[in-house]
């Protein structure tokens, strides 16, 4: 099968026509991808309608089985898992990633997508910021972004089973650092979107009785993909230790503050939480799974009046100093942006 991908920007393409967003003007000069086309074996052109005799159209015309074998589908944005008219596995997966990446972790999840598909993103546009950090997400999900006019040659590969963790592409430690609303969250959740089982682990309180927690409680729930697990717990010692799929620790601070309160710290005796400090970092050396921890970025605010509000702050500053240093990525994130350190 060969795949010639004519344009692989979006409806408008990339930089869009009269567009003046920080996107658009920041591409380089006469740098532009066209909007989506494609056609295979120099004869079929999506959408497949009525192809011609020898291959055959799947689901629900998003698909396209080829004479021999091989299998592609595209899905544009707003679709989801493709009709169950089609192959059991792709060889060639064209999606739209910038709004749902989640769905590449749903066909991951189903079988459509293993180790031998080939994932490219089309339908690329202004909803990033740059090609820089196109490249940046695309290479946490497992897939790869070609110029205009690239011609994929395409046979058919043996289904192989998608493991129940990361693919090989995440690093296995993985600390976020961010003040309050600097979308540390996010950039986490963005990390694992694309794969195909993920333990969300929600280390804060349900939010009842506190209406303006719980409002940030069911935004961040709305945004984590549908087929996530969520366990919620302080015990991480154990759930790093028996973990069977990719963690997402949102977060330490509030991990922290719950281990003072089980332990009555704010006043007293602070040992034993410098013990469950010392548990923690000794399973995230170990961890058998990625995890990617969020935390508050301490050190940068105001000295606290109280006593207890500077253990809490020295003890969380220790423990993501030591985390950090047993972490293969380790980035500060500010207004949204990534700085690695």
């Amino acid at each position: 099968m060969k795949v010639l991908l004519s344009g692989t920007g979006g409806g408008a393409g990339w930089p869009a026509p009269g567009c003046g967003c920080a996107s658009c003007a920041g591409l380089p000069p006469g740098h532009r991808r066209r909007p989506f086309e494609l056609v295979v074996d120099d004869a079929v052109r999506y959408p497949f309608v009525d192809p011609p005799p020898g291959y055959r159209a799947c689901a629900g015309g998003l698909g396209l089985v080829c004479p021999g074998g091989p299998a592609l589908l595209y899905v544009p944005p707003g679709e989801q898992s493709p009709p169950g008219d089609g192959p059991s596995r792709y060889d060639v997966v064209l999606i739209d990633l910038l709004d749902q990446p989640e769905r590449l972790g749903e066909l991951r999840r189903a079988g459509s997508v293993d180790e031998a598909t080939r994932v490219v993103a089309v339908g690329l546009d202004h909803r990033i910021r740059s090609e820089e950090e196109l490249a940046r997400r695309l290479g946490l999900w497992g897939a790869v972004a070609v110029p205009d006019g690239t011609t994929l040659e395409i046979s058919a590969g043996r289904p192989r089973a998608t493991p129940s963790g990361s693919r090989g592409r995440l690093a296995r430690r993985a600390l976020l650092l961010g003040g309050s609303r600097s979308g540390k969250s996010a950039e986490a959740e963005l990390r694992l979107a694309a794969e195909p089982y993920v333990t969300y682990v929600a280390t804060g309180p349900d939010g009842g009785g506190d209406g303006e927690w719980a409002a940030r409680v069911r935004a961040h729930r709305v945004r984590r993909p549908a087929h996530w697990d969520t366990a919620e717990t302080t015990d991480l010692t154990a759930t790093i230790g028996n973990a069977t799929t990719p963690l997402l620790i949102d977060g330490l601070g509030t991990w922290l503050a719950a281990v003072f309160d089980e332990h009555g710290a704010w006043e007293g005796d602070r040992a034993p939480v410098s013990g469950r400090c010392d548990d923690l970092v000794a399973a995230w050396r170990q961890a058998p799974q990625p995890i990617v921890a969020v935390s508050d970025e301490v050190g940068m605010g105001v000295v606290p009046a109280t006593a207890s509000g500077r253990a809490f702050r020295d003890a969380l500053g220790r423990l993501n100093e030591r985390l950090a240093a047993e972490s293969e990525y380790v980035a500060l994130v500010v207004a949204g942006r990534l700085l690695e350190l």
